[in-house]
C-alpha cells in the first residue's frame, strides 16, 4: 500500500498549531481535494473545480451525533469522492461539499475512522451509500497492523474512545464494523457460493436449472388449481346476467328520468315566465306611480299660475309655482320621458293642459310687468321735485327705481325660460317707459344748466377786416360753458352706461360683455348683441337732443370753446369698452362730430373774413388778420385738451393756407409795390408767431414757409433798389469814363437816394435796419463783379475799389 498523507507527521503538527488553544485534539489529519463541481459525461470530475485541503478529524470540528449520511459519489468511477451529510445545516438548498481522497485507501481510511468514531459514541452507524460495507470490512482485516492503542479524548459530548495506530497509523479490527457471529455468517454465505475462475460455466447451468425446476413447479400448482378457476368462471357468468338485467332496468329508469325531466323543464318554464310576469308587473305599477306623480298638477300651484297675485309678497309662491312649472314641461318632453310613453293618450292630454297653464302664466305676468314699469315711471315722473328746477340742479337717481325692478328679476329669467318669445314686448315696454324718464331728466337738467351758467360772450369775428387793425379781440374767460358741458357728460354719461348694464342684465341678454372673461363669442352672442343695440337705440333715443344743445349754447357763446369740448368728449370716448353700453359709444360719436361740425362752421367763417380782405383795391402795410390769427392760434392752444390737437392742426392748416393765397392776390393787386408788401407781412407773421412755432409743429412748418416767402421777396425788392442806380455795358474807354463820371461822381448821393426810396415804401419801420443792410450787401456784391469785370475789359482805366465803397456805405 503507498504511503498516505495520514501517515504526515508533520501534516498533524501543522494542524495542532493550527488549533492550538481550542482544547481539541487532531485524530486524523489528511491531504483531500474540496469541490463544488458535478461529474460531466464522461464520468470524470470537474477537476478545474476542485481546491486541494487538508481534512482533519478532531474531538471538535462538527458534533457527530448530526452526521447522518455518508454518501460516495457515483459519478467518480475511482469511488475517491464522497460527501458528509449533517442534519442541522441551516442552508437546506446548498450542497455539501465533496471530499475527493487521492486513492481507494485513504478514503477507507477515514471513513472507517468516522464510522468507529460514531458507533463508539453514539451507539449507530449514519447511512452509509454508494461503498459496500462488507467490503470495507474485508480492507479494515487486510489492513490491521499488531498493536494498537486506545486514547481517551474528550470532546464536548463526553469521553470517545478512539483507535489509533502508533506508528503507521493501521486500522484496529478489534472494534470492527461488523460482530464476530455476523462475519461468520458471511464467510459461511460467501464459502457456499465462491468458486473459482474456472467454475462460472457450471455455476450459471446450475442456476438455469434451478429456475426451470422453480416454472415447472408453478404450472404445477396452477393446474391443481382447475376446480377453483372453474367455480370462479360460474360465478362470473352470474355476475354477467346480473349485470344485464341491471343495464335493461336502467333502460328504462333512463327512459322515466328522460320524462320526468321534460316536465320539469316545462313547469320550471311555466314558473320562469310567471316569475318574469310578476317582476314586471311590479316594475310597471311603480313606473305608472311615477308617472302619475309626474302628471299630477299640485293645486297650490295650479292657483297660482292661473289666478295668484304678484305682489312683492307673493313672488316667492310665484317664483316656485314656476319652477315646478318648467320641471314639469321638463319631464314630459323626450330626453327626459321614455319614448314609449311619449304617444300616450294621458301623456298628450297632460302636456296640453301644462302647457295651457304656461300661456296663461306667461300672459298674465307680461301684462303685469307692462303695467308695473309704466306705473313705476309715471310716479317719479309726477314728482317735480325730482328733476332739476331753478336754481337747483338734480342728480338723477335710479336706485329706487332698480331695486323694485330686481324684485321681479327671477320671474323675468323663468319667463324667458318658459316662453322667450314674450321677452321682446316686455323690453319695449321697459325702454319705453324709461325713455320718457331719462329724456325729462336730461332735459329739465340741461335747461338748468344752461340757466346757471355764467359766461360773457365772445364775437365770431376774429379775422375780419372791417373790425379794425387796433381793435384787440375780447378774453373774456368763457371755461364755464366747457365746464357746464363736462358736467353734463359726468353727470349722465355714468348714468346713462349703468342703465344700459341694467338693462341687459335685467332682461336676461346673453352677450359677450355680461359672460365670465375669456369667453369666446359665438353666433348666439352675436344675435343677442345686436337684439340688444336695437333696445337700447329705443332706450336712450332722442336724449342726444339735450346735449346737442348745450353744445350748440356753448358755440354761441365762444366757438373756440369746441376744442375743449371736442377733448373732454375724447376722453369720455375711449373709456367706454363695454358692448352693454353700445349706445353710450354711438351717443358720444354724435356729439364728437357735432362739435367738429360746429368748429368747422366756425373755421369756415374764419376763412371767409380773411377771403373778404381780397376786395380791398389797395392795402398797404400789415393785413389785419395777421396779428389776429396769432391771438386766435394762442386762445387755441390754451383750449386743447386730450387728442383735440388733430382738430386744432386741420384748423391752422386750412387758416395760413387762405391767409396766404388772400397775401399773394393782393399782393398781385398792385405789382410796383407787391415785394415790399409781401415782405412786411410775411415777417409780421414770423414775428406774431415766433413763440408758437417753437412747441407747435404744424406752426413751425408754415414759419418756415413764410420765412423762405419773406426772403424771395426781400431779394426781388433790392434788385430793384439797386439797379436804380444805372450801369451799361459794351463801350469805348471814352464813353466807360463817361459813364463812370455819370455815375459816380456822385454816389453817396445815389445811395443815400436808394436809402430812401427804401424807406419810402416801408410802412413797417422796424424791418428797415435789417433790410438795408441787405441792401448794402447786394450793392456791394454787384459792385465787386463790376469791378472785376472792368479790370478784366480796360486793365488801364481806374476806377473806386471795393474797399472804398464798403467805406462809403458804412459812412452812410
Amino acid at each position: 500500500m503507498a504511503k498516505s498523507s495520514a501517515d504526515d507527521q508533520e501534516l498533524r503538527r501543522a494542524c495542532e498549531s493550527a488549533i492550538e488553544g481550542t482544547k481539541q485534539k487532531v485524530i486524523m489529519s489528511i491531504r483531500v481535494a474540496k469541490s463544488r463541481g458535478v461529474w460531466g459525461k464522461s464520468g470524470k470530475l470537474g477537476r478545474q473545480m476542485a481546491k486541494p485541503r487538508v481534512l482533519a478529524i478532531s474531538t471538535k470540528i462538527y458534533k457527530l451525533k448530526h452526521l447522518s449520511k455518508v454518501e460516495v459519489n457515483s459519478n467518480d468511477p475511482s469511488g475517491c469522492t464522497f460527501t458528509l451529510g449533517f442534519d442541522n445545516l441551516r442552508n437546506q438548498t446548498v450542497a455539501p461539499p465533496q471530499w475527493t481522497m487521492r486513492n481507494t485507501d485513504d478514503r477507507n481510511r477515514l471513513l472507517l475512522c468516522i464510522l468507529n468514531v460514531c458507533k463508539d459514541m453514539l451507539g449507530r452507524l449514519p447511512k452509509v451509500v454508494g461503498i459496500d460495507v462488507v467490503e470495507m470490512a474485508l480492507w479494515a482485516k487486510e489492513n490491521t497492523t499488531t498493536t494498537t492503542t486506545t486514547n481517551q479524548v474528550n470532546s464536548e459530548d463526553g469521553p470517545v474512545p478512539t483507535t489509533m495506530a502508533e506508528k503507521d497509523m493501521k486500522v484496529n479490527v478489534e472494534k470492527d464494523l461488523v460482530s464476530q457471529a455476523e462475519e461468520e455468517d458471511m464467510e459461511a454465505l460467501l464459502g457456499t457460493y465462491v468458486m473459482g475462475i474456472g467454475e462460472a460455466e457450471a455455476f450459471s447451468e446450475r442456476l438455469k436449472r434451478e429456475l426451470q425446476a422453480l416454472e415447472a413447479a408453478n404450472v404445477h400448482a396452477i393446474l391443481e388449481t382447475e376446480p377453483l378457476v372453474e367455480q370462479v368462471l360460474r360465478g362470473l357468468d352470474n355476475a354477467l346476467n346480473c349485470v344485464d338485467d341491471m343495464d335493461e332496468w336502467l333502460g328504462i329508469f333512463n327512459v322515466k328520468l328522460r320524462h320526468m325531466r321534460e316536465d320539469i323543464e316545462s313547469i320550471e318554464s311555466r314558473n320562469n315566465k310567471l316569475e318574469m310576469q310578476s317582476v314586471n308587473n311590479k316594475s310597471l305599477i311603480e313606473e305608472l306611480d311615477k308617472l302619475l306623480e309626474r302628471l299630477r298638477v299640485p293645486s297650490e300651484y295650479a292657483t297660482c299660475l292661473t289666478g295668484g297675485s304678484f305682489d312683492e309678497s307673493n313672488m316667492i309662491k310665484n317664483i316656485e309655482a314656476c319652477e315646478w312649472l318648467s320641471g314639469a314641461l321638463r319631464g314630459l318632453e323626450v330626453p327626459n320621458l321614455d319614448t314609449t310613453f311619449a304617444n300616450m293618450r294621458a301623456i298628450r292630454e297632460k302636456k296640453a293642459e301644462v302647457e295651457k297653464l304656461k300661456s296663461t302664466f306667461v300672459r298674465r305676468a307680461s301684462e303685469f310687468l307692462r303695467n308695473y314699469f309704466a306705473s313705476l315711471v309715471d310716479f317719479m315722473i309726477s314728482d317735480k321735485s325730482y328733476f332739476s328746477q331753478r336754481g337747483q340742479l338734480n342728480r338723477p337717481d335710479h336706485a329706487d327705481l332698480r331695486y323694485k325692478c330686481r324684485t321681479y328679476a327671477r320671474l323675468l329669467q323663468h319667463l324667458k325660460s318658459l316662453d322667450k318669445n314674450c321677452l321682446g314686448p316686455l323690453r319695449k315696454a321697459y325702454c319705453s317707459s324709461l325713455n320718457l324718464l331719462l329724456r325729462r331728466e336730461a332735459r329739465e337738467f340741461a335747461n338748468e344748466l344752461r340757466a346757471s351758467t355764467k359766461a360773457s360772450r365772445n364775437p365770431t369775428v376774429w379775422l375780419d377786416a372791417s373790425a379794425g387793425a387796433g381793435q384787440t379781440v375780447s378774453n373774456a374767460d368763457t371755461s364755464a360753458v366747457s365746464d357746464a358741458y363736462a358736467k353734463m357728460l359726468k353727470i349722465f354719461v355714468p348714468l346713462l352706461v349703468d342703465e344700459s348694464s341694467f338693462f341687459a342684465h335685467f332682461m336676461c341678454f346673453e352677450v359677450p360683455a355680461l359672460n365670465p372673461p375669456g369667453g369666446v363669442p359665438n353666433g348666439k352672442n352675436s344675435v343677442e348683441l345686436a337684439a340688444l343695440n336695437e333696445c337700447l337705440q329705443e332706450l336712450l333715443d332722442g336724449i342726444q337732443e339735450d346735449f346737442y344743445a348745450v353744445v350748440d349754447w356753448a358755440y354761441k357763446i365762444d366757438p373756440l370753446r369746441c376744442i375743449s369740448m371736442h377733448g373732454i368728449t375724447e376722453r369720455y370716448l375711449s373709456g367706454q369698452k363695454a358692448d352693454a353700453a353700445g349706445f353710450v359709444r354711438l351717443l358720444l360719436g354724435d356729439l364728437e362730430s357735432r362739435i367738429s361740425m360746429q368748429f368747422s362752421r366756425f373755421v369756415d367763417e374764419a376763412c371767409h373774413q380773411i377771403e373778404r380782405n381780397e376786395r380791398n383795391v389797395r392795402q398797404m402795410g400789415v393785413l389785419s388778420y395777421i396779428p389776429r390769427f396769432a391771438t386766435l392760434a394762442t386762445r387755441m392752444e390754451q383750449y386743447i385738451q386730450g387728442q383735440s390737437r388733430d382738430l386744432v392742426d386741420q384748423a391752422y392748416t386750412k387758416f395760413v393756407s387762405i391767409m396766404f393765397v388772400t397775401l399773394e392776390k393782393i399782393a398781385q393787386t398792385d405789382p410796383k409795390y407787391a415785394d415790399v408788401f409781401l415782405l412786411e407781412n410775411y415777417a409780421a407773421f414770423q414775428n406774431s408767431l415766433y413763440e408758437l412755432a417753437n412747441v407747435v409743429p404744424t406752426l413751425a412748418k408754415f414759419y418756415h414757409q413764410a420765412s423762405e416767402a419773406y426772403e424771395q421777396a426781400c431779394t426781388r425788392h433790392i434788385s430793384m433798389i439797386i439797379y436804380y442806380i444805372p450801369f451799361q455795358l459794351g463801350l469805348s474807354k471814352m464813353d466807360l469814363r463817361k459813364v463812370l463820371k455819370a455815375s459816380l461822381s456822385g454816389v453817396d448821393k445815389s445811395i443815400q437816394a436808394m436809402s430812401k426810396k427804401l424807406q419810402k415804401n416801408l410802412t413797417s419801420e422796424e424791418l428797415l435796419p435789417s433790410l438795408w443792410d441787405k441792401c448794402k450787401k447786394e450793392f456791394l456784391d454787384k459792385y465787386e463783379s463790376f469791378a472785376q469785370l472792368v479790370a478784366k475789359v480796360y486793365p488801364t482805366e481806374n476806377i473806386p475799389s471795393v474797399s472804398e465803397m464798403r467805406d462809403l456805405l458804412a459812412s452812410l
